[in-house]
């Protein structure tokens, strides 16, 4: 499932220098504004400790992960709604993304300029965000405009649409963004055909300092992103893009001894990983034989035959049933033929909505 994350943030924030450790790839990370000026799209493995225990478990002759997208995006700058800098640019690459995680400098570096001088995070994420809100607000009075007349006139479809705009005018009028916003079932379908900006799910990335990592709560602008983060129901996660990029390159062991030395037990980049993941709702099942154990991804919510089709669209058309067990179960009766003896193996339909750690076994005829 091709769903990406955009990573954005102000000019310096240590974005490229993030983007750099998540994907391996050299991007350019130079100390100056719109070092990246295309986006750049990396695609990551979702650390997964199920994944292991089953290679561990049953000893397959090839381990395959699932995969995320992470975008780099250039750097923003106050204005960009009104194309100031690259701003139509980044809003653009923004746009075509399924959530924003935002980096915000929390960190104090005399040799990094800060591109309005002095370090203030949520002066950073205000600035960020209104670009977005203005940008969004600009979509929606665009719309209106072009409704009005149509509304006026009775059509049935454009006073319902109107209706929605109307609901979206005054809270993007008032800098706050559209997720803000409850909609019903058929609102939302309204609402999804204008890729707002601001209806895109956000993490914030707190770039901290070496010496915060071990407590993060010692630095006074991560409290301040937190804060802030909590008042609008956004997650924050805490990580130091300087050190992660030192991670990539070692090998398990050294990866941990460091780690243990800056007194983590998880890397920031993995921890960044997992919430984006979740944050867009998708979930993950496995398929587990000697040839080969797989992760595979799925959106919250789908059902068998939608699972299948995702390893083959013909699993899907052909769909019968999915032979089903969970990956706890696995572990807690030690194989597949304890699973059987205990009953735990199940013959899943067209209509069972799959669950996170599911290990399935399609049937299906074309």
């Amino acid at each position: 499932m091709a769903l990406t994350a955009g990573i954005v943030g102000l000019p310096n924030v240590g974005k490229s220098t993030l983007f750099n450790a998540i994907t391996n790839a050299q991007v350019e990370a130079a100390n100056y504004p719109f070092a990246t000026i295309d986006p750049n799209v990396g695609v990551v493995e979702v650390p997964d400790y199920r994944l292991d225990k089953l290679t561990e478990m049953i000893e397959p002759k090839k381990t395959v992960p699932t995969t995320f997208e992470f975008t780099d995006i250039a750097g923003l700058v106050r204005g960009a709604s009104r194309g100031e800098g690259l701003g139509n640019k980044f809003l653009g690459n923004i746009r075509e993304t399924d959530a924003i995680c935002e980096v915000v400098r929390c960190f104090r570096d005399k040799d990094v300029t800060h591109v309005d001088g002095d370090v203030d995070p949520i002066r950073d994420i205000e600035t960020i965000n209104l670009e977005l809100i203005m940008a969004d607000l600009e979509t929606v009075e665009k719309r209106i405009g072009r409704l009005e007349k149509k509304a006026k006139s009775g059509d049935k479809e454009a006073k319902a649409e109107m209706s929605v705009l109307e609901k979206l005018k005054p809270v993007l009028e008032a800098n706050k963004p559209a997720r803000s916003i409850e909609f019903d079932k058929e609102e939302m379908l309204i609402v999804k055909q204008y890729t707002l900006l601001t209806m895109k799910p956000l993490i914030y990335v707190a770039n901290l300092g070496e010496e915060d990592l071990e407590d993060p709560m010692q630095n006074p602008y991560y409290v301040q992103v937190l804060d802030f983060a909590k008042e609008e129901g956004s997650d924050v996660v805490p990580i130091c893009a300087k050190i992660e990029a030192e991670l990539v390159g070692m090998d398990k062991e050294e990866k941990d001894m460091f780690m243990q030395d800056l007194g983590i037990e998880e890397s920031g980049l993995d921890k960044l990983i997992k919430e984006a993941y979740s944050l867009l709702g998708l979930r993950t099942y496995f398929t587990a034989g000697v040839q080969e154990v797989r992760a595979w991804t799925f959106k919250e919510g789908m059902t068998a035959p939608e699972m299948a089709g995702i390893i083959h669209s013909d699993f899907q058309r052909g769909f019968i049933k999915a032979e089903t067990y969970s990956f706890d179960d696995l572990v807690k009766y030690g194989s597949e033929h304890a699973l059987k003896e205990a009953g735990k193996i199940r013959q899943e339909g067209k209509q069972y909505v799959g669950q996170d750690g599911d290990i399935m076994l399609f049937k299906f005829n074309v």
